[in-house]
């Protein structure tokens, strides 16, 4: 036994070493620079950013239509001018940031980051554009209290994951306990409501907050800290030298002519006007957007959903034993994986072979995700088919795919439609995971509406009355149908 489970974990090593040669992972660096050349004759410069970091990056609506601006949106603009190419901005979390460029999703990553000894060792960095410092947000009735970083010692400290911040925070302040979020915007809620009591920020980030909610105030960090630390760097493939040093050549461009300034000068004024309109109607286009592409990708999934439900459930089935084991693995596997992991795994992972755009990899994911389920249930449903019902349907000489496809099927679609249902209505809010990757669905847009009003909770109740609406809607549709096959029954 002991042999055999050596043997194959040695098989494992050799598959993976296989797919690290073939897909590039081994040594990048030893492969031909390309990297500038493959930009100019894409004529794009794709970069990838997270835009819930103001005034580095974040969203607003100008003229009915959704923009991604700020210092950093500016740099990366200056940059693809210089190079003669288009700007080609794709949306995701902050900590996804680098793993899209490593897995070739994009050319470049921006957002504030900070390109530490550790960053170094898996990703290219450019010249440092901007050194803004670091420093935390506090609530304004806590500034007695919180007079400097010193007095943060044991509080519950907040940082985005993946970040430096959060990194310093467990470092250097002692006794305290860190929690990390996904979106800064997440963060500045939790601190508003003292579900933290300090969160850890780049200044300008810290004081573009503070300007737009008298409810925040800013104390210093108290840090010592090096260059990498402080300043923020565009990050690059490993082995992306001639890009880099291409990207350099602007950066130089833009610190001699101390454009960074202009450019957080620029940024503060959309960040004025966003405080202009916080209602929530004053953004429902960013709210249908999000509940179109949330009822789409529902619908896509859905279908294909039950198309894999129902091969798989068949499967099950059959005589041959390969296909049940096959389906049984994929069942089990599927439903032993989070979800929001098969989503990464799709995006990236397969992205690494193919590249997929995060709508479509959603869909998918969804898809494989929500037909282990369905089959399951197709499986029970075609278990529940009175043994009766086949020996007649056999006796008048029916095929065994007649027998399915006419009298098996369509009883066992009857008695699972309930949990079927049930399934579909799951499906709906499941989907929302999808964000992660950037694809602009319901939970996306209210990120995006929280980033642009700083109001923390109304853009969560209006989300939550959106899924309330859809999710309620369908219920009354599948309650429709169901009395319909109970009537027909």
């Amino acid at each position: 036994m002991k042999k055999s489970l050596k043997a194959i974990i040695q098989t494992l090593i050799m598959i993976a070493a296989v797919f690290t040669l073939t897909t590039g992972f081994s040594n990048p660096a030893s492969a031909a620079d390309t990297s500038l050349q493959r930009v100019k004759q894409r004529g794009e410069l794709i970069m990838v950013t997270s835009p819930d970091y103001p005034p580095y990056e974040f969203q607003v609506n100008k003229n009915g239509k959704d923009k991604i601006v700020g210092m950093d949106i500016d740099v990366a603009k200056k940059v693809a001018k210089d190079l003669h190419v288009k700007l080609v901005i794709k949306s995701m979390n902050f900590d996804s940031l680098l793993v899209a460029i490593q897995t070739g999703k994009a050319d470049m990553a921006i957002g504030g980051i900070n390109p530490t000894a550790a960053r170094r060792q898996s990703v290219d960095f450019s010249k440092i554009y901007y050194s803004g410092g670091q420093s935390f947000l506090i609530n304004s009735s806590d500034v007695n209290k919180y007079k400097s970083a010193k007095n943060l010692r044991g509080a519950t400290i907040g940082a985005q994951t993946g970040t430096l911040q959060y990194g310093l925070a467990k470092k250097k302040i002692p006794n305290s306990t860190v929690k990390g979020m996904d979106k800064s915007t997440d963060l500045v809620l939790a601190l508003k409501t003292h579900k933290i009591d300090a969160l850890g920020i780049e200044k300008p980030s810290a004081e573009a907050y503070v300007k737009n909610d008298p409810s925040l105030k800013m104390i210093s960090s108290g840090y010592h800290l090096n260059k990498n630390e402080i300043g923020a760097a565009i990050a690059f493939k490993k082995g992306s030298g001639s890009l880099v040093a291409a990207v350099n050549k602007s950066i130089d461009q833009i610190k001699k002519q101390n454009l960074t300034e202009q450019y957080l000068a620029d940024a503060g004024k959309y960040m004025k006007v966003n405080t202009v309109n916080t209602s929530m109607f004053h953004y429902w286009k960013y709210f249908a957007k999000g509940v179109e592409y949330t009822i789409l990708i529902s619908i896509v999934s859905t279908f294909f959903g039950v198309l894999i439900g129902v091969i798989l459930a068949l499967m099950r089935f059959s005589k041959q034993k390969w296909l049940r084991g096959l389906a049984i693995s994929y069942t089990e596997f599927i439903r032993g994986t989070p979800l929001m992991v098969q989503v990464l795994f799709v995006y990236f992972g397969i992205g690494v072979v193919v590249n997929i755009p995060a709508l479509i990899s959603g869909m998918i994911a969804v898809s494989l995700n929500s037909g282990a389920y369905v089959a399951e249930i197709i499986r029970g449903g075609i278990n529940s088919v009175a043994k009766g019902q086949t020996e007649a349907a056999a006796s008048l000489g029916l095929s065994k795919g007649d027998l399915m496809r006419f009298v098996i099927l369509p009883q066992a679609f009857k008695n699972i439609w309930p949990a079927l249902g049930n399934e579909f209505i799951s499906l709906i809010k499941e989907s929302s995971i999808v964000s992660i990757i950037g694809v602009t669905d319901l939970i996306y847009q209210l990120n995006i509406v929280r980033a642009d009003t700083y109001r923390g909770v109304m853009p969560i109740f209006v989300a939550m009355l959106l899924y309330f609406i859809m999710t309620f809607a369908l219920t009354r549709v599948l309650n429709h149908f169901e009395g319909k096959m109970k009537h027909a029954g």
